[in-house]
């Protein structure tokens, strides 16, 4: 095939101009063994890790292609969960970077994970409305938990007991018990959705935010408690009690309840309300690690701070409040009532939880972490609105803790959205301008080199020699920068209303600038002599104006300066002379307003870009429209030639930037990478790079390649893309028995486990092959009376020449353990009966028998009645379950020996140390402690 025309093509180089997303939360991770120093936070669909002392980005966590929506690190510290927009879950080293586990069982955006205390199990909650639990050292799903009505919000894991709590937009709070996957209670009490929880006071209470201005507190009450002949069993609760089936009104108002099934467990009664200062939702509630600090913040700038007193400081308080109290009765009473008299004193919930303190940052707080550093100081750092990531400090057991704000990164992005862009001419320098700075980028480091405050800007450019730079601003003014000082050098009134647009000379010798008050006017450079100084500073002189009957949206000067387009709100292109100012062209046919516009290098081609969503491609000598080409979904924002080429860009609100060819009229590519609307983009004078700027606050950088691009692969690529989305977008299997609505299988139809399941049936259909072949050699050799030597498949041979039934092996080991049954669930029933018999081949051979029994038992489970019904497959089965119960009780064996061996070696090492190991002499201590207070109990009964 030859090629007429060869494009290169362009790829995703960096991301930059970004400190933190605002879709996800920021936490502090452990890098290098110091805690409270890193901190993660979502950067689009990748993860930056930085270093608060510093203000440094110092890993970078990558990224496929949807937006980051949840951060969770491991107790551990070595890893960090990562949750998407598409579902899916990556776990992530902290020490390599690497993201080698993912999970795919969410339909929807994560809103929520959470690890167990020892970091194996890894809870996701997400927008369909499912709680799935992972088995993290596995790599595989355990089970899915359906039951909330809208998006889950938060899911907690109880320390000590197999149990998961969480929480709803559907304004139910539900709880899990673990070990039979089932929700046993649901509280109700909310009249509002539910915005998170958390649990206190050693899991004895449960605070939980909703949309109002109250934090709602529950004590908890477990069974084993409940039990207890010593303790008294509550008989009545104040208020609503949710989740109680058989309530009656008592003659004083209370509720006199009875024992419902879902009290077997635990009871959960209202303990009282703790008022808010902030009247919005609750957005975020968290407590440290240590348990003793609560905050929570909504949709202002505060966090509020509250501390859970601990069990020995609520009893100095009722001492102190009891020795009060008496005395104050001693002194009503009489004498001789003293003895008599008795004092009782209730504490509050306020009492127990304690405001401590008021945290106001510079903007709206998107999301923060809470960490206690050993001094006992408290660090919480915040991820704000406008691109911010700020740290604050405070001492909370000081009677008037003082905030104090410790680092802030700011260096690394602007605060709000960069509208215009500018390559310097060397190709080295990026120019960023937003609504309140402007920015100089160095492009091989992407480093901030400078920055300057500045009006809103919407248009730039730098001024020939690249010392300076022209910004154009919303108000209407030109503000001239030098870059050496970083200093304004002068402010000029160019335009009454905004100006829109600006656009240097081919001569270099001035610009001309468009703005909203129906006028573009023409300025010269020129030197003039400075005031501070005896030298000459650049200035610029309004030469001419033409005037125009309306508002200019975008202006562009013709490569030999002869002609001027002037784009107009009333949908039309002008072409005027430059020279005579006289009228030349009218360029109609847009319905909306034409937003941006370039010409060609030679001068021969204008393209524009409407509102209208289409490109026209027009010729300047006639003005004849060339071809009108279906652009973007959405408003075309930006358009911009390749230099020394017909070649064009395209950026539009549907988050995509595209390349044409304006000679073909065809679509060359599409960069994808922007979640949020495109406002801008900048091509180098070299071609070689594009800069583009949007709507989610990131900057990305856009590279050519030495790759030749083909138009026919790259449709074929296309139309991959568009087939795998629609494999993931497809009704998911459905196993026999099950409807499809109760599907509690945890993981989703992907085209990676599509992939996986072709990958076992060319296996076992080469496997069926090379039997097949094995026994014509062996008739043949038979036949002939003497060896012959049978041909090795190519394909075993690259596998170092293994037999058919190990390639079949091979393959199953390959698979990925989180994509294992997905992968079995969609296997057509006639490939399971010779799967089965290699099963029980590798069995007995005892090669990796856990492997093996997995995919044995979900196979037997999911088409156990067609293996039943099928006789052939009876003397199979029973094979299995000799071999099955033989070699699992060998590996038991084995692992029991080792678990021995290990418990040895750990007496030997505690022997040599004298010290009990931290975790067994805390749950000794514990376990006196209990065996104390009950012994202490029966005492007080028996007197």
């Amino acid at each position: 095939m030859g090629l007429t025309r060869q494009y290169l093509r362009y790829v995703a180089s960096a991301v930059f101009g970004l400190i933190g997303s605002q879709k996800g939360n920021i936490v502090f991770v452990t890098l290098r063994g110091e805690k409270g120093r890193y901190v993660a936070v979502p950067a689009c669909e990748h993860v930056f890790i930085w270093d608060l002392r510093k203000g440094e980005k110092i890993l970078i966590l990558q990224g496929l292609k949807h937006e980051v929506t949840f951060l969770c690190p491991s107790p551990d510290g070595l890893h960090l969960a990562v949750g998407y927009e598409d579902g899916s879950i990556r776990i992530f080293s902290l020490l390599s970077g690497e993201g080698n586990v993912t999970f795919n069982g969410h339909k929807a955006a994560i809103t929520s994970l959470k690890y167990d205390q020892l970091g194996g199990r890894l809870a996701s909650g997400s927008k369909d409305t499912d709680i799935i639990v992972w088995d993290v050292i596995n790599e595989s799903g355990l089970y899915r938990l359906k039951g909330h009505k809208d998006a889950v919000t938060q899911a907690l894991f109880l320390r000590d007991k197999n149990l998961l709590v969480t929480s709803g937009k559907d304004t139910m709070v539900k709880w899990w018990d673990l070990d039979t996957q089932h929700c046993f209670k649901t509280m109700v009490g909310h009249r509002t959705e539910v915005w998170g929880l958390v649990l206190v006071s050693e899991e004895k209470r449960l605070i939980t935010g909703a949309s109002d201005s109250e934090l709602r507190a529950w004590d908890i009450a477990y069974l084993q408690e409940i039990e207890d002949p010593e303790e008294p069993e509550p008989k009545k609760v104040k208020g609503s009690s949710p989740g109680i089936q058989d309530t009656r009104e008592a003659e004083d108002g209370t509720l006199e309840v009875d024992e419902a099934p879902e009290d077997r467990i635990l009871t959960c009664r209202k303990a009282g309300s703790i008022m808010r200062e902030g009247r919005d939702r609750v957005v975020n509630l968290a407590v440290d690690r240590t348990g003793r600090i609560l905050a929570c913040h909504g949709t202002d700038s505060v966090l509020e701070v509250f501390r859970i007193l601990s069990k020995e400081e609520i009893q100095k308080k009722i001492d102190k409040k009891m020795k009060k109290a008496k005395k104050k009765a001693k002194l009503n009473s009489c004498k001789e009532e003293e003895e008599d008299l008795e004092v009782n004193v209730e504490m509050t919930l306020q009492d127990e939880i304690q405001r401590v303190t008021n945290i106001k940052t510079s903007a709206k707080i998107k999301s923060f972490d809470l960490i206690h550093t050993p001094q006992g100081e408290l660090k919480a750092v915040f991820l704000l609105q406008n691109n911010l990531v700020e740290l604050y400090s405070l001492n909370p057991s000081m009677s008037t803790p003082q905030t104090v704000r410790t680092n802030r990164i700011t260096i690394g992005g602007h605060r709000s959205d960069v509208r215009t862009l500018s390559f310097s001419s060397d190709n080295i320098a990026v120019l960023s301008a937003a609504a309140d700075s402007i920015k100089i980028w160095n492009r091989s480091t992407l480093q901030c080199i400078r920055t300057m405050t500045c009006e809103y800007a919407l248009c730039s450019f730098f001024v020939p020699g690249d010392r300076q730079v022209v910004i154009g601003t919303k108000t209407g003014k030109l503000q001239l920068y030098d870059l050496a000082s970083g200093n304004l050098l002068e402010t000029i009134d160019a335009h009454d209303g905004a100006l829109w647009s600006l656009s240097v000379s081919p001569d270099q010798c001035g610009f001309v600038t468009g703005g909203a008050d129906k006028s573009v006017r023409f300025w010269d450079f020129e030197l003039v002599k400075d005031e501070n100084s005896t030298q000459k500073r650049l200035s610029v002189k309004q030469t001419r104006t033409l005037q125009l009957d309306e508002e200019v949206l975008c202006v562009s000067y013709s490569p030999n300066q002869k002609l001027l387009a002037v784009s107009l709100l009333d949908c039309t292109v002008k072409i005027f002379y430059v020279d005579t100012l006289k009228f030349f062209l009218s360029l109609y046919g847009h319905k909306l307003p034409v937003i941006c516009m370039d010409i060609s290098y030679d001068g021969a081609l204008i393209a524009t870009g409407s509102a209208d969503r289409n490109v026209k491609i027009w010729g300047l000598d006639f003005g004849d429209c060339h071809k009108s080409l279906f652009a973007h979904d959405d408003s075309v924002m930006y358009l911009k030639f390749v230099p020394k080429s017909h070649l064009f860009f395209t950026a539009g609100k549907d988050h995509k930037i595209k390349q044409w060819d304006a000679d073909k009229f065809e679509h060359i590519q599409t960069l994808e990478g922007h979640h949020q609307e495109i406002w801008c983009l900048a091509v180098s004078p070299s071609g070689d790079y594009i800069v583009s700027s949007s709507h989610d606050k990131s900057l990305r950088l856009w590279e050519r390649t030495r790759e030749p691009l083909i138009l026919e692969e790259e449709r074929e690529m296309q139309r991959e893309a568009e087939y795998e989305e629609s494999v993931a977008k497809e009704d998911q299997p459905v196993v026999p028995g099950e409807t499809q609505g109760d599907n509690y299988f945890t993981g989703k139809k992907t085209i990676e486990t599509v992939k996986a399941a072709e990958r076992i049936m060319e296996a076992i259909e080469l496997y069926r092959e090379e039997t097949a072949k094995m026994r014509e050699h062996k008739a043949i050799c038979k036949a002939a009376g003497k060896e012959v030597p049978l041909p090795i498949n190519p394909i075993l041979m690259a596998y170092g020449s293994i037999s058919p039934s190990a390639y079949v092996l091979e393959i199953f080991k390959g698979i990925k353990s989180s994509e294992l049954e997905e992968s079995l669930l969609v296997l057509p029933f006639s490939y399971i009966p010779d799967i089965l018999k290699l099963f029980n081949e590798f069995i007995q051979l005892g090669s990796d028998v856990e492997l093996l029994c997995r995919c044995l038992f979900f196979l037997l489970r999911i088409h156990f009645g067609q293996i039943t019904s099928n006789q052939m497959l009876v003397p199979v089965i029973e094979k299995l379950k000799e071999t099955t119960i033989s070699k699992v009780s060998q590996v038991r064996d084995v692992i029991g020996f080792n678990l021995a061996g290990l418990d040895y070696l750990k007496r030997e090492c505690e022997a040599k140390s004298e010290v009990m190991f931290f975790a067994d002499a805390t749950s000794h201590l514990e376990e006196k402690k209990r065996k104390k207070k009950k012994r202490e109990k029966l005492i007080l009964t028996l007197t």
